[in-house]
């Protein structure tokens, strides 16, 4: 997830603090931030592939999986900018601690949790400590790094850092828990962060803002109940195949909430999230780029992983293996960026980036089989370079399209739309997903009522009632389970395809050039 910032948690950098003068200290510091940021990033993704042996152990609804996966990146994203300015007030040091603190607790929790329930939560709690520690990285960074380049290119090493977890978080997810199962993924992070914690305590200086922000709880809150009412009425919407009392009212509570939010950010003279920064139209459309960009993306990332596994019948480690190309067609491509930019112009790559990224999904919706990888690897390949690509030159966008004051605003931002765009991808393509795989399941002879609407919950529903059918109808069974989901996974594919396009069409009108313009 390649950017060209962070939330700089706290505006320009006139912060408080004692600079640190030892080079090898201030390397230090830097790989116990980076190193923060790379378990963050793991985290982000690691449960792709183990997914399936958790709805195995933990039998949760089609809906309790979706929250499973990005209630993580939903509170990460809720909690940015408020974490953000907490650290700004009670120190930037104490805030990341705290945090690392926090994951490690909360990965034990995720490792040892006995019932959907708790896994859930503790997958939040994972999210929130994860906000902790990225808020306030960027400033330290600042306050450790006071010669330019030096400082760019920590913040450089910081920002790959969440890109390098993300992408090995599937291969991580697959040699780990089909080695030990689901739980051990999370229990990876413990030592890692016992010697985050260690050498942090020591290394990291304090800083805070000496005119912090107010911080305005009223605004939190109406975010993110907001922002969780609106995502459990997509999942309850893909889990009863349409519209009922419960997804309407979660619906109406959560758009109002979030419509109260955005009003309440226009009166405040200091402001949780300023809006009026997407009043300037190159900024608001690469914010929508991004958003849909690394929603797709993290999307693809999951729904591969189950459809490699179930409908191919892929091990977990082989999932992970086939997916590297993707990741690293990604990498390839954010590095990539600049050069290319510099060639074409930032809009126009942004376009055809989207344009093959869009073709991509296309091909996966259309020829895509598992059991020829050769086809799907071309997509593979294609959808990480136009992705990598999208997720830099946005990000570029956001950041030179705002004044240099309001830079940290803008990062806060840019940050937090990586954030909301995973947890939005995986909560709408899921419950898309959800609906079409129950709804177009064929009867399968010899099932009762019962045993029906069990096998149209889901596909782990499916394999848990093939162990106690006669085998000529549990080979049915499983038939009509990869046939249903690989028309969900087909049906997710041709809506992002088609998403993408609107993107991209979006941005070769909305960022062309006018007068004054950089892009």
């Amino acid at each position: 997830m390649p950017k060209s910032q962070a939330p700089a948690a706290g505006g320009p950098p006139t912060e408080t603090g004692r600079p640190i003068h030892s080079p090898q200290r201030r390397w230090v510091v830097l790989v116990v931030v980076a190193g923060s940021l790379f378990l963050a990033g793991i985290d982000l993704t690691v449960l792709h592939v183990a997914m399936p042996s958790v709805s195995r152990d933990l039998q949760p609804s089609a809906a309790q999986v979706l929250w499973i996966v990005d209630v993580y990146s939903l509170a990460l994203a809720a909690m940015l900018v408020t974490c953000g300015t907490l650290g700004d007030r009670i120190g930037r040091r104490r805030m990341v601690l705290s945090g690392l603190l926090a994951f490690g607790l909360s990965s034990l929790a995720c490792a040892f949790a006995a019932n959907t329930a708790q896994l859930i939560a503790a997958r939040a709690a994972l999210g929130v400590s994860s906000a902790m520690i990225m808020a306030s990285t960027v400033a330290i960074i600042r306050v450790t790094f006071t010669d330019n380049r030096e400082r760019a290119l920590a913040i450089g090493v910081w920002t790959s850092a969440h890109s390098v977890g993300a992408t090995l978080g599937p291969l991580i997810g697959g040699l780990v828990s089909e080695r030990w199962g689901w739980g051990a993924v999370f229990l990876v992070n413990v030592p890692v962060v016992a010697v985050l914690l260690a050498v942090g305590a020591r290394v990291i200086p304090e800083s805070k803002n000496p005119v912090p922000r107010r911080w305005d709880v009223l605004s939190v809150v109406l975010s993110v109940v907001g922002l969780a009412g609106v995502v459990y009425a997509l999942k309850q919407a893909g889990e009863h195949a349409g519209i009922n009392a419960v997804f309407l009212v979660s619906a109406l509570v959560g758009t109002v909430l979030l419509y109260v939010f955005v009003r309440r950010q226009r009166t405040l003279a200091e402001p949780l999230l300023d809006f009026s920064l997407f009043s300037e139209r190159r900024f608001s459309t690469a914010t929508v780029c991004v958003i849909g960009c690394f929603g797709s993306y993290v999307a693809l990332l999951f729904f591969l992983t189950q459809w490699l596994q179930q409908v191919g019948g892929y091990e977990p480690l082989q999932a992970g293996l086939a997916l590297m190309p993707l990741a690293a067609a990604n990498a390839v491509g954010a590095v990539a960026a600049p050069w290319l930019a510099g060639r074409w112009g930032n809009r126009a790559m942004l376009t055809a980036a989207l344009l093959l990224f869009a073709l991509a999904y296309a091909v996966i919706a259309t020829v895509g089989d598992p059991g020829r990888y050769g086809t799907l690897l071309a997509a593979l390949l294609a959808a990480g370079f136009g992705a990598g690509i999208v997720m830099t030159l946005g990000a570029d966008v956001i950041m030179s399209a705002a004044q240099p004051e309001r830079s940290g605003e803008a990062a806060a931002i840019q940050e937090t739309s990586f954030e909301l765009g995973a947890g939005l991808g995986v909560a709408v393509f899921g419950s898309v997903m959800t609906l079409v795989y129950g709804s177009v399941i064929p009867t399968v002879p010899g099932l009762g009522p019962d045993q029906q609407e069990t096998v149209k919950e889901s596909f782990t529903a499916a394999q848990e009632l093939m162990a106690h059918l006669p085998s000529t109808t549990a080979d049915a069974v499983l038939e009509a389970a990869r046939h249903a989901y690989d028309r969900g996974f087909t049906t997710v594919a041709t809506i992002a395809t088609a998403g993408l396009v609107g993107t991209a069409t979006l941005a070769a009108v909305m960022l062309r050039p006018r007068k004054g313009d950089a892009v």
